[in-house]
């Protein structure tokens, strides 16, 4: 099989340009007919600004975040120093998101080539292992979702598993991973390198729950968790309300504020409990979607769940479950819906009042679930009960 790669060499050279200070700063989309487009932003209203890079809007609205040369640069070493060294990448995510953007702006700051698979039909193992092959350097890296490594393992082609095993490292990002997923990945000889962040801090800056270098975090009084240093974005494009609500300053330091919640032990591991706006109260009484979310991926048939609650005149908000079940069969799909309380029963009193069932979670194009897509759909299941 042949890999037949999208044409990123425009992007690359737009990025060049950017970073070095001779052209614009860059913004990546995905076109109507799904080819990448690159466009300048000439008044991005922050000095040495080089791309923005839209939010993936799984919670709302997305914002267009601004990096700057030396966030960027920043993020790009202290990447190279926690891998111990630079190398070839293999861009396996789509462009329009800071992991996709960071894997050609890390080539261009190592002065490597990284290859694109073809996403054309999607993520898939064969596409993947092709697009893997096609790399020469003998240090070799890559950007992946859950979801993707997930697929990957359970391919039943040796040649999948024999490429995963020759990447240096294997930065997992765009959502948690389950130790279940972390253990199979070890299993299979991968190096897998858990990391956490977001746009706003030029992607992931926690890696396997320490801070990179020049990465600070902290956890405020409420739980929330803050991230500071040298690889935080200079703003939103055009929202300076937006700004002022997620970036401070403090003791000379700026800080960005995350809609995480976590922990940080002694030995300054962090620890990501779940979303701020996680917490439902339903009657009353307060419950962590993510508790529920972790009990329903428990249950027999259940692949993955997303939980989050709804509008209800009865409890004010009531919890619902969107369920990606194993017989994804419009029969296997129909059946679990109609028996799902006693599947859920266990749950007791956590258990959710309104449940979707299909074969897979709606998903964004950079791998993520669709939170907000989830939510509407069950919110609409929920009031016209």
């Amino acid at each position: 099989m042949t890999s037949q790669p999208p044409n990123i060499e425009p992007a690359l050279k737009a990025l060049a340009d950017a970073l070095h200070g001779e052209g614009p700063a860059v913004e990546l989309s995905a076109g109507a007919d799904g080819n990448l487009v690159v466009s300048a932003v000439e008044k991005p209203g922050y000095e040495d600004a080089a791309v923005v890079v839209r939010t993936s809007g799984s919670t709302g609205t997305p914002k267009a975040t601004v990096l700057t040369v030396e966030a960027l640069a920043a993020s790009s070493v202290a990447t190279a120093f926690a891998l111990k060294g630079e190398g070839q990448w293999l861009l396996a995510l789509p462009l329009q998101y800071v992991a996709g953007v960071q894997v050609l702006v890390r080539s261009l700051f190592a002065g490597t080539r990284p290859w694109a698979m073809d996403l054309s039909d999607g993520f898939t193992p064969e596409a993947f292992t092709a697009a893997a092959q096609e790399l020469t350097d003998k240090i070799r890296f890559t950007s992946l979702v859950p979801t993707q490594l997930q697929r990957l393992l359970d391919s039943p082609s040796a040649e999948t598993l024999a490429v995963l095993r020759r990447f240096n490292g294997i930065l997992l990002g765009g959502g948690p991973a389950s130790p279940e997923l972390l253990a199979a990945a070890r299993d299979a000889g991968a190096r897998v390198i858990t990391t956490y962040g977001s746009a706003e801090t030029c992607g992931g800056c926690v890696y396997d729950g320490f801070p990179l270098e020049d990465v600070l975090a902290r956890v405020d009084g409420d739980g929330r968790i803050l991230l500071g240093g040298a690889t935080l974005a200079a703003g939103y494009l055009d929202e300076p309300g937006l700004t002022a609500d997620a970036f401070f300053e403090e003791d000379g330091v700026r800080w960005y504020r995350t809609s995480d919640l976590g922990s940080i032990d002694a030995t300054g591991k962090l620890t990501v409990l779940g979303r701020a706006d996680d917490v439902i109260i339903t009657g009353g009484v307060k419950v962590s979607a993510a508790h529920v979310q972790a009990e329903l991926e428990k249950l027999d048939g259940v692949r993955a769940a997303f939980v989050a609650g709804v509008p209800s005149a009865e409890w004010g908000q009531a919890v619902a479950a969107y369920l990606a079940v194993e017989d994804d069969s419009p029969a296997g799909v129909e059946d679990f819906t109609e028996k799902r309380h006693d599947a859920l029963g266990v749950l007791g009193p956590l258990a959710p009042k309104t449940v979707l069932a299909a074969g897979e979670l709606m998903m964004l194009p950079n791998g993520k679930p669709d939170r907000l897509g989830m939510t509407v759909l069950l919110d609409a299941r929920h009031q016209g009960k």
